[in-house]
């Protein structure tokens, strides 16, 4: 069993179940995000122009890019589908996000309305999720899943024998 087998072992076997709906508040955050970037994509070329090494023609390829893997990864977080891959296309963008527009487009990064401390949490967050996965409430779990574990528990309860 090599290392990234042993993560997804680990991750599926100890997820708690209120951290899924951080997960889908994840997703959808990102999928406003994806949106608002669509919106807003001239705030956000004028902004990567500044900040970024990158000719115009890669600056708006980039930022259509990055809307893109917004509201892609953040719908596939919300569902729960593909969620390691979800967050392994997102981390690049939060990484350049931190490093390209956050701390280098503000004189004062640390103000209290810079999204620097958002886009840190996101990127934690993000870390979490490829580590520890999809868990019980996503697409990827069948309900029969649900029903075993809610049968085995109240075998559990009442002191019976749990069914395999």
């Amino acid at each position: 069993m090599n290392l990234l087998e042993k993560f997804e072992y680990w991750g599926d076997r100890h997820h708690p179940k209120w951290l899924d709906i951080i997960r889908i508040a994840l997703g959808i955050f990102l999928c406003y995000k994806g949106v608002d970037f669509l919106r807003n994509s001239s705030n956000l070329i004028s902004l990567m122009k500044n900040t970024s090494p990158f000719s115009e023609f890669m600056v708006v390829l980039l930022a259509h890019g990055i809307a893109f893997v917004h509201i892609l990864g953040g719908f596939f977080l919300a569902l729960g589908l593909f969620t390691r891959a979800a967050c392994l296309i997102q981390i690049p963008v939060l990484i350049g996000a931190i490093i390209f527009v956050n701390i280098n487009a503000t004189k004062d990064a640390f103000s209290p309305y810079s999204e620097l401390f958002l886009s840190i949490i996101i990127l934690l967050l993000l870390i979490y999720f490829l580590i520890i996965g999809n868990g019980p409430l996503s697409v990827k779990v069948p309900p029969e899943e649900h029903l075993k574990e809610h049968e085995n528990y109240i075998h559990k309860v009442k002191g019976e024998p749990e069914e395999t």
